[in-house]
């Protein structure tokens, strides 16, 4: 009989350890994808650090391998000490062995989790393994404050396990008034290098970033991270109905190499079979992109239909760059899940708007969002909002 993972919501004597943990987890921001970001404290009786760390890249020892290491490096025994991670210990053989049979070998005896692991492969078996192995468990209330940071910490992991949909942040910088570009498509620069640079730190923790093919043709953008001493470049995800992508796109040239390489997924509507389209096909799958076919109503890409594919290619958190157009597409069609806005304290007056929406002869049809921060970014602010 499985064993059900014990629940407690009372946080004030678990809140130092797994606060650290938490710490930790969080310095693998940029670095696990499509991995969770966790961090693990090993303590003794007493309270004692005994040894701690993080998950590392994809393919390397996960947080509680890396907390045994630490302690092992420092001569520490740990021999019925506690383990406080942020996610349930892992069950399954994926990259790497079970954490859950580690700890256990390793003589913990006791593990506290700040959250279940909603991967199916795990899902309390980490747990159940633990305890069957003789070892204390518990698990935080998923209401409990260190819970819900760990959830946030992994929002797109869990949103991947389970709905299998990436979370989809779409990034927008605009005016007072609502305007992301002039008229005439000038948009550079609407908000400040403090916006600028807290962008490219939400690019660093995304798995992919995703724009449309109006973007590549009007700003012939690169878009990854820049200014910041990232670990990994997030790939790239490009909506091109038509199959209208320039072989000397600059975003072509942002590839890398090696086992972190940027992978360039190719989204278009068009029959792979046209006569036309072949060489194009062709001499974009020899620059390393991986084209795509995803035809959907209306000769458009299938965007949910994209989003499940993406899921599917390990895509935990999409960050959405895109002009007014893919923007509209994107909310009309219910896809985005939050809305990371920079505010500029200016007027632009007529221009491009955040996203093309179409007209509502009724308040009560807009769509309602809920402000998660709002946080000053040098003159900028920077709102996050989910829906309501």
């Amino acid at each position: 009989m499985t064993a059900v993972p014990h629940l407690t919501d009372h946080p004030s004597p678990l809140s130092p350890a797994l606060d650290k943990a938490l710490s930790l987890a969080r310095e693998a921001l940029w670095l696990t994808s499509p991995n969770p970001r966790v961090g693990c404290v090993i303590t003794a009786a007493d309270g004692t650090v005994l040894g701690q760390g993080h998950t590392q890249r994809a393919g390397g020892p996960h947080a509680e391998i890396m907390a045994l290491r630490n302690a092992a490096e420092h001569g520490h025994s740990v021999q019925g000490a506690t383990a406080w991670v942020t996610l349930e210990p892992c069950a399954h053989q994926g990259r790497t062995g079970p954490c859950c049979d580690a700890l256990a070998a390793a003589g913990i005896g006791r593990v506290v989790a700040a959250s279940t692991d909603p991967n199916p492969q795990v899902a309390g078996q980490g747990m159940a393994r633990l305890a069957a192995a003789g070892v204390q468990t518990e698990t935080l209330h998923p209401n409990d404050t260190l819970a819900v940071q760990a959830r946030e910490l992994n929002i797109g992991f869990f949103s991947r396990m389970e709905r299998g949909l990436p979370w989809v942040r779409m990034k927008i910088a605009t005016s007072l008034d609502g305007q992301s570009a002039l008229q005439n498509g000038q948009s550079q620069w609407i908000t400040g290098p403090e916006a600028r640079a807290d962008g490219h730190a939400w690019r660093a923790r995304a798995c992919a970033i995703l724009t449309g093919i109006g973007t590549v043709l009007e700003d012939d953008p690169q878009l990854n991270v820049r200014g910041l001493n990232a670990p990994r470049q997030p790939h790239l995800v490009v909506v091109d109905s038509r199959l209208d992508m320039p072989l000397n796109a600059q975003l072509l040239d942002t590839q890398g190499a090696g086992d972190q390489a940027r992978q360039i997924w190719v989204y278009t509507a068009v029959d792979p079979a046209h006569p036309e389209q072949a060489d194009k096909r062709a001499a974009l799958i020899a620059r390393g992109v991986t084209v795509v076919d995803m035809p959907g109503p209306g000769g458009k890409v299938d965007l949910a239909g994209m989003l499940r594919d993406l899921a599917r290619r390990e895509i935990n958190e999409l960050h959405v760059e895109a002009g007014h157009k893919l923007n509209g597409s994107f909310i009309r069609e219910g896809l985005v899940d939050e809305y990371l806005v920079y505010l500029a304290p200016q007027l632009i007056g007529p221009g491009q708007g955040m996203a093309h929406l179409p007209v509502l002869s009724a308040l009560s049809d807009t769509l309602k969002l809920r402000f998660h921060s709002v946080d000053p970014i040098g003159p900028d602010l920077r709102l996050l909002l989910r829906r309501a």
